[in-house]
């Protein structure tokens, strides 16, 4: 996720390199077309221009539109998973260590029996995120689990699924040992639902596009355009008498545009592990160190902080 107000400029230059370098071709084969004399019979008025930009710009902006909706969607669901997971701890805490008073069942077992479901739930959010992103590094996760499970986890294809049916399991035999209680599962089945529906909305904005027509005639509109736009302009400024000031504007007008292409196109897909996704490194450690804090532990990961301006 992107913190910084204020870009490199070169950065966004060789981001925009290919629209720029075929913008400024253009607009200087079109100016030395002119100045040769050979453009007079092929300029165009401005006002073609003028309603291909309309065109790109409605086009644009529900692109734009929509892309957002889906980035929002996305770090709204992780905000989710954050809180139910601090919902889930507690739930899972005070409810054990209510049984302790019964003496059917020893402080040991309790803490072990509360430090396997919080760390199983640390565990989920850091296999959801390497799932959404297509990443390998399991070995993230392991110090959260016991060597078995681990083990029996990495050889799912889906390891976050797989990991929160564990805890289901996990829920039940708590309660048939009398660590929870007969009637905790009532509030704990539906929190440990909801993390089911929250992974199931990733993978939907996952693998579901935004629609491709749009994606594909705002590229062609763009191009387009970009090429068009110098024999539109060179009509005007050959009039006032200053042709050479066409190849800057027209520079300048491609690159807004194509700025404001590229803005809805990486925008699109939030998991992708780039500069511009959510911070799901971030909340996962977030969950990390919340949860262990909650178990009453004081070795905590180190805090995610941003790094140049990106948060990870």
């Amino acid at each position: 996720m992107i913190l910084r107000k204020i870009f490199n400029p070169i950065a966004v230059v060789r981001y925009m390199r290919w629209e720029l370098a075929t913008s400024t071709f253009l607009s200087t084969a079109v100016y030395f077309l002119y100045h040769n004399q050979y453009l007079g019979k092929t300029s165009l008025p401005f006002s073609v221009a003028a309603i291909l930009g309309s065109a790109l710009a409605i086009f644009l902006a529900f692109r734009n539109n929509n892309s957002y909706n889906r980035w929002w969607e996305a770090r709204t669901i992780w905000g989710s998973i954050i809180n139910n997971s601090r919902i889930f701890a507690r739930q899972i805490i005070a409810n054990a260590d209510s049984a302790l008073s019964s003496g059917k069942v020893s402080a040991e077992q309790i803490n072990d029996y509360k430090k396997e479901m919080v760390y199983r739930q640390i565990a989920f959010a850091h296999a959801l995120r390497l799932h959404l992103r297509g990443q390998k590094s399991l070995g993230e996760m392991k110090h959260l689990l016991s060597k078995e499970e681990f083990e029996d986890a990495v050889q799912k294809q889906n390891i976050p699924n797989y990991l929160l049916f564990v805890q289901g399991k996990r829920i039940k035999d708590g309660m048939k040992i009398e660590i929870l209680g007969a009637f905790d599962n009532i509030s704990l089945e539906p929190t440990l639902a909801g993390f089911n529906n929250f992974q199931g909305t990733c993978e939907r904005i996952k693998s579901t596009p935004l629609l491709r027509q749009y994606h594909f005639f705002t590229k062609l509109f763009l191009w387009v355009f970009i090429a068009i736009l110098p024999f539109a302009l060179m009509t005007d400024f050959s009039k006032m008498g200053t042709p050479a000031l066409m190849m800057p504007v027209s520079i300048l007008v491609s690159f807004v545009f194509g700025v404001m292409g590229k803005v809805g196109e990486v925008n699109e897909d939030p998991f992708e592990n780039r500069i511009t996704d959510i911070p799901m490194s971030a909340m996962s450690n977030t969950i990390e160190r919340d949860l262990k804090e909650m178990l009453g532990e004081t070795e905590l990961p180190p805090k995610h902080s941003p790094q140049d301006g990106f948060l990870f």
